[in-house]
């Protein structure tokens, strides 16, 4: 094996899970899974995967990812996050195996490339891949950034690689479990854009030279120019760059439905939320932290 524990947080995946943890135990010495109370079969097919499981209540990915981090006992030396609706090609498995035990120590973060799917189709355009991500980091040397959006791993030393093969993404649920996630994500978002222009959550202190390359700039362009832009202007805008300019059309039907729901109907959703919560704070004399803990339930 490669000294690798892996971390995978669930809620309700029959429907994924064995397809991951069946690419997983190839690489993986031990499978940690933090759990927010299924209430389906997904426990009793971690049991049959000999994955380590414990239940905590849902906050957050990141605050659920780090609870994990704090609450398994890790020994190995590096650690990898994965979801339950991901998997590994054969050629990322072996690569892992193969370069992961040959590291040196200055060597504390691996970059992986993921490969999403949408109604059965790689969504090779639109500026979606590859999407590098910051997945396995030597035990002790990262940690989930704390933000209600956009979350990702930090090391807090050394350096990070890109390994050359990809993971796939491929989520199988229908539509409306798709757009019933997204809204959900739309809360999030939200709060994520309203906490940059007031300010009202603390972030974690990570040195941000070590941020991954790609997460610097994605998040830079948020912060610095897509906040800035007016409201219900800029899913308009995402969409054209991303279908035209950066050939999304390429990806068929399927990709017409990604590149429309995702870069513009999930987007413009995020809008809708941000106006509705700055008119109930105005109209109601509240901060923005009132508002959405008495109309979303979630406390910033």
């Amino acid at each position: 094996m490669a000294e690798l524990t892996t971390i995978i947080l669930t809620h309700n995946e029959k429907l994924h899970l064995e397809r991951c943890l069946r690419s997983l135990v190839k690489v993986s010495d031990k499978i940690c899974i933090v759990d927010s109370y299924s209430n389906d079969e997904t426990l009793k097919i971690a049991d049959s995967y000999g994955a380590e499981v414990k239940q905590n209540k849902w906050i957050n990915y990141a605050k659920q990812f780090n609870w994990g981090l704090e609450n398994f006992n890790i020994d190995t030396k590096w650690v990898m996050r994965f979801d339950a609706d991901e998997f590994l090609t054969k050629e990322l498995a072996k690569e892992i195996k193969e370069k992961l035990p040959k590291f040196e120590k200055d060597i504390t973060g691996i970059v992986l490339k993921r490969r999403v799917y949408f109604m059965n189709r790689w969504i090779k355009h639109g500026g979606y891949y590859p999407t590098n991500l910051l997945r396995i980091w030597r035990n002790g040397k990262g940690i989930c950034e704390e933000r209600w959006m956009d979350e990702h791993i930090k090391i807090t030393e050394g350096k990070t690689i890109t390994f050359d093969n990809d993971f796939i993404d491929d989520n199988l649920n229908n539509l409306t479990w798709w757009t019933t996630k997204h809204n959900n994500y739309a809360t999030r978002e939200a709060i994520d854009l309203l906490n940059i222009k007031y300010k009202f959550l603390k972030s974690e202190s990570i040195n941000a030279e070590l941020s991954q390359q790609q997460d610097k700039r994605k998040r830079w362009v948020k912060e610095n120019f897509y906040t800035y832009i007016p409201l219900f202007l800029r899913p308009f805008l995402y969409f054209i760059y991303r279908y035209i300019f950066r050939l999304g059309f390429l990806d068929g039907k399927a990709g017409l439905i990604w590149h429309f729901l995702q870069g513009f109907w999930y987007r413009f959703l995020v809008d809708a939320k941000i106006y509705d919560i700055e008119r109930r704070a105005k109209k109601e004399n509240k901060s923005i932290p009132e508002v959405i803990r008495e109309n979303y339930g979630i406390e910033v």
